[in-house]
């Protein structure tokens, strides 16, 4: 016996229990809050998206649309914008890369200042009259999407120098069908509102439409 009051004994059981369950509930509350802070942390990691290099800057040109209205680099200022480069004529690439825009412009918001600008590389025959009907073919919307033609030398200059694609006619004994005229990338090119290249993606793969227009509209939201 002892002269301490009260008696030196070990906590009842009950006792225990509550102690136990007190640890268990701040243990398991502290860990919860280190997952919500490495989620969170992740989170901002990603949302922080590295910005697009500038790849080149656009000169300034003048072209025609589907309309017959003259078309320069100054109507696309402030306006992120996808290009790309078909003929009418085609049979292989063309169609595919223009149902991939056509997906792309469907994914983007009609009120976003976000364009598409589909050149061609054949002038001769894509007139303005035949640019709207393959713009009618896609059911563009063309108030955002523009397609443009006008003289070769032109037109050369912005696919060639400008945007920096392939384009150039294809020899007659190179040729494998009769629409088999030219020979041009595959790209789709990203401009950002001040005419600067800032991006090319393949215009073939089903995985550029997705790609394209989260990039179009993240360059729209953070030029």
């Amino acid at each position: 016996m002892t002269n301490g009051w009260p008696p030196n004994r070990a906590p009842a059981p009950a006792q225990v229990a509550v102690t136990n369950k007190g640890i268990q509930a701040i243990v398991w509350g502290m860990l919860a809050a280190i997952v919500a802070a490495i989620a969170l942390a992740f989170f901002l990691t990603r949302s922080k998206s590295a910005p697009l290099p500038v790849l080149g800057q656009m000169a300034d040109f003048t072209l025609q649309d589907q309309d017959n209205h003259a078309v320069s680099l100054s109507d696309l200022h402030g306006k992120v914008w996808v290009a790309d480069v078909i003929f009418t004529r085609c049979a292989g690439q063309c169609p595919l890369m223009s149902s991939h825009l056509k997906a792309i412009a469907g994914r983007i918001s009609a009120s976003a200042p976000i364009r598409f600008i589909t050149f061609t590389t054949d002038p001769a025959f894509d007139t303005p009259p035949v640019m709207k009907k393959y713009a009618q073919r896609y059911e563009a919307d063309t108030s955002r999407w523009i397609f443009l033609t006008g003289g070769k030398p032109a037109l050369r200059a912005v696919i060639v120098d400008g945007l920096k694609l392939t384009s150039m006619d294809k020899a007659a004994v190179e040729q494998e069908n009769p629409a088999d005229l030219f020979v041009h990338s595959a790209k789709f090119v990203l401009i950002d509102g001040a005419g600067q290249i800032r991006g090319y993606y393949d215009g073939e793969t089903e995985a550029s439409i997705a790609q394209v227009s989260d990039v179009a509209e993240q360059l729209a939201r953070n030029p």
